[in-house]
């Protein structure tokens, strides 16, 4: 019975009971009063609980949302620097100072960093940065929110070092673009691994060039005469 004819019904009893005389009627009017009051008392209190589980629902899905919305794209636009006790990665995101703060998330370990942003503009964002060059302090590193930027502080193991690169394979990479000299070979050998890069890398005048000079060195040498 809905709340609305459970009260008139109350309203119709306690007229009743105001003009009963006999005990008996009495009685029977008291104990229906109490009925319909115990039932309206019920109602009340499952609408109430009712409109409590919806609330939290809604907080609930408020939650979830970011999580769930969109998709995942992964950041690239990034910059670093440093400091005698940091190592300062800039990764750009526009918006990013907009999103509440639980839905920027960095995870650090010794050696890496994990990146995510959630639900920025309808997409999820994520960066994961592994084998940094030296080993970094998990509990003296942080992150901070800028204008449509977000900030990873990594707090260097030990302060005062110099990073050249962010990442053991960035390093890896660039040395191998290096020429490469062996320093336990004699200074000649040195010479010819530099001339044969030279040959190798070199147009056709510059090869004739080399050729030249290599067929007059084979012959002063063949003569006894080692000056150039």
């Amino acid at each position: 019975m809905a709340s609305e004819e459970l009260q008139k019904d109350l309203e119709e009893v306690k007229v009743l009971l105001e003009k009963a005389t006999r005990k008996r009627v009495c009685d029977a009017l008291t104990a229906e009063k109490s009925k319909i009051e115990t039932e309206i008392k019920n109602k009340m209190q499952q609408k109430s609980q009712k409109k409590a589980e919806l609330l939290d629902n809604e907080k609930l899905a408020a939650v979830v949302a970011p999580i769930t919305t969109g998709y995942k794209v992964k950041s690239s636009n990034y910059g670093w620097d440093q400091s005698d006790k940091f190592v300062k990665i800039y990764i750009t995101l526009s918006g990013v100072h907009q999103v509440p703060t639980e839905n920027v998330q960095v995870h650090f370990t010794e050696r890496s960093f994990d990146l995510l942003v959630k639900n920025l503009n309808g997409k999820s964002y994520s960066m994961i940065v592994n084998n940094l060059l030296k080993p970094i302090s998990v509990e003296g590193s942080s992150k901070k929110v800028k204008t449509d930027t977000v900030l990873i502080l990594c707090r260097k193991k030990v302060k005062n070092t110099r990073w050249d690169y962010l990442t053991q394979l960035e390093k890896e990479c660039k040395e191998k673009e290096k020429p490469s000299y062996d320093t336990e070979t004699d200074s000649s050998e040195g010479l010819m691994n530099v001339l044969k890069k030279i040959y190798e890398d070199g147009d056709d005048d510059m090869k004739r060039t080399i050729d030249k000079a290599w067929v007059e060195s084979r012959e002063k040498q063949s003569k006894g005469d080692t000056e150039f």
